[in-house]
């Protein structure tokens, strides 16, 4: 019956939570969401579309660290449906970011190296360190990968980030912070992509009530 079949450890009885990893995510969550701030505005300021596309992605970072948490300790069908959301708001900022990107690229906005390379290198910074402490939780269901994905996507994207200051402060020309953007644009969209087949892997093979009878 389901409730033996729950005892004996099926794919929808609850994990155990772990205390040290809850702590993580609140940890990661504060600083995305004070990184998203420092960004978005630091961006608008410099005219930088990468500064602001990794703005998003700490947003976005941020809303999926929350989600981690509300469904941490909860049956694997909410944690697989959360990457799941999580995955779709992935793709929709790398789909984000691509425009903004099409839009630099016509107007040829020239960004200010100086304040990519300085806000570039604090969030990196911030994304190095919630990639170590996230390492050694890459592994699992979909919800924990896709917490990884992110975290690890963000250190690259931010190493990019610092590249384009330095390449638009060398050549005076707006074309390196495009090139990065739209380098972190298909970044996202891939992230999403491996993250929603994973979650609809799980919700696929996950018994339903009248089959775990």
């Amino acid at each position: 019956m389901a409730a033996g079949c729950c005892s004996g450890g099926c794919s929808s009885s609850k994990p155990p939570v772990d205390k040290t990893y809850r702590r993580i995510l609140w940890a990661a969550l504060a600083i995305n969401a004070g990184m998203f701030l420092v960004e978005l505005v630091a961006g608008a300021a410099a005219g930088s579309v990468a500064l602001q596309a990794d703005a998003m992605d700490f947003l976005g970072d941020a809303a999926n660290y929350a989600i981690s948490l509300l469904v941490l300790g909860m049956a694997l069908q909410w944690r697989a449906r959360a990457a799941l959301i999580k995955g779709v708001s992935l793709g929709a900022v790398g789909l984000w970011v691509a425009g903004q990107t099409a839009w630099n690229a016509i107007y040829q906005t020239v960004p200010q190296a100086e304040v990519m390379g300085i806000v570039g290198a604090l969030a990196l910074a911030a994304n190095v360190g919630c990639a170590l402490m996230l390492y050694f939780y890459r592994h699992g269901d979909a919800n924990r990968q896709s917490v990884w994905i992110c975290s690890r996507n963000d250190a690259i994207a931010n190493l990019a980030v610092l590249a384009a200051a330095v390449g638009v402060f060398g050549t005076g020309t707006g074309w390196p912070d495009i090139i990065v953007a739209a380098i972190m644009a298909v970044l996202s969209v891939s992230g999403a992509i491996q993250i929603i087949r994973q979650a609809w892997a799980e919700l696929r093979f996950i018994p339903t009530p009248a089959a775990a009878e």
